[in-house]
């Protein structure tokens, strides 16, 4: 039976792939502090604090893949010390922040990355993580950069919350969509590639990421989901950054709007992914799934990322 240890296991994307693996035959493990949920049935949980020098004494024993989820440079260095070794394949979780630049489409893993000179910066840490990784596994390594990672139980609220608003009527803010774009890969997906590929030894680097759309056509189709009727009411970016709404994700945001400078984060070229055996479903049924998730855990919820009600509505009044 292959042997499989997740490096987390219990949070969003880790449990994701944990019961990928034990749904494929694997006897998992899952080694983490087990604070963010549980394991999936069947899959062992080894409780531990990986900044601990004892945190991998009761994960003994050759691996026939270890799955890596974090970029913490405390975290990554001790695993690759402890375990590099019994490990016929591993699978670095990175992601598409780790390019230097946001204004090449279709940009492929030939494109330079980041200098990690300050690995309390996201992006450097990702990559910083990737080179020791590379040192300690060579041939064995994949390197899995994902893109905008979606679906039901999203802990960022960046993607639902566009099918949490559609989800309310009136008129709904939206900056101007023209030149922009979306690219979210279905979790779910992600976590199956991810676990086939450690069964098959894939290795190298590839872009985990979904297909582009233009901005404007995911906005649509999320308010169809949503069954949104009202008015989609675009604002400029000026009146937008002047009102103190914010790109990307967080509190105040729109969450996915980029800068027209950043627009190719959102346009990675995914051959990579495909030709590797990587699904897509359709963007339709991940909407679906999404809005079925945000009307479980209630619309008008706090949320990490997007717009109160009140603040949009202070926007729209502001731009009109």
């Amino acid at each position: 039976m292959r042997r499989v240890l997740v490096l987390g296991g219990t949070g969003w994307l880790g449990r994701e792939i944990a019961q990928r693996a034990v749904a494929e035959g694997a006897d998992v493990t899952c080694l983490a502090r087990g604070e963010s949920g549980a394991v999936p049935d069947s899959a062992h949980l080894v409780r531990a604090d990986r900044l601990s020098p004892e945190a991998y004494d009761e994960v003994t024993g050759e691996w026939d893949d270890v799955v890596e989820l974090s970029h913490d440079p405390q975290l990554v260095g001790p695993a690759l010390d402890a375990l590099a070794s019994r490990a016929a394949h591993w699978t670095l979780v990175s992601s598409v922040s780790v390019y230097s630049r946001n204004d090449e489409t279709d940009a492929d893993e030939s494109a330079a990355v980041v200098e990690p000179l300050d690995v309390s910066e996201y992006a450097d840490a990702k990559v910083a993580a990737e080179r020791i990784s590379l040192e300690h596994l060579g041939d064995r390594l994949l390197i899995a950069r994902p893109g905008l990672v979606v679906g039901p139980g999203d802990p960022s609220d960046r993607f639902g919350y566009w099918l949490a608003r559609f989800s309310r009527m009136g008129p709904a803010l939206i900056p101007t969509t023209a030149h922009r774009f979306v690219q979210a890969i279905d979790v779910s997906d992600l976590a199956s590639w991810i676990e086939r590929a450690g069964r098959d030894h894939l290795t190298g680097v590839v872009n985990a990421v979904g297909e582009v759309v233009p901005m404007s056509e995911f906005l649509r189709a999320a308010a169809t989901v949503a069954g949104h009727d009202g008015e989609l009411v675009e604002v400029e970016d000026e009146v937008l950054l002047a009102r103190d709404v914010h790109y990307w994700a967080g509190p105040r945001s729109l969450p996915l709007w980029l800068p027209l400078s950043d627009a190719a984060f959102a346009q990675r070229s995914g051959a990579a992914y495909v030709a590797s055996g990587g699904i897509r479903r359709s963007l339709h049924e991940t909407l679906s799934r999404v809005h079925a998730d945000e009307l479980a855990r209630g619309i008008d919820r706090l949320r990490r990322s997007g717009l109160t009600a009140s603040d949009e509505q202070d926007v729209l009044r502001a731009s009109r």
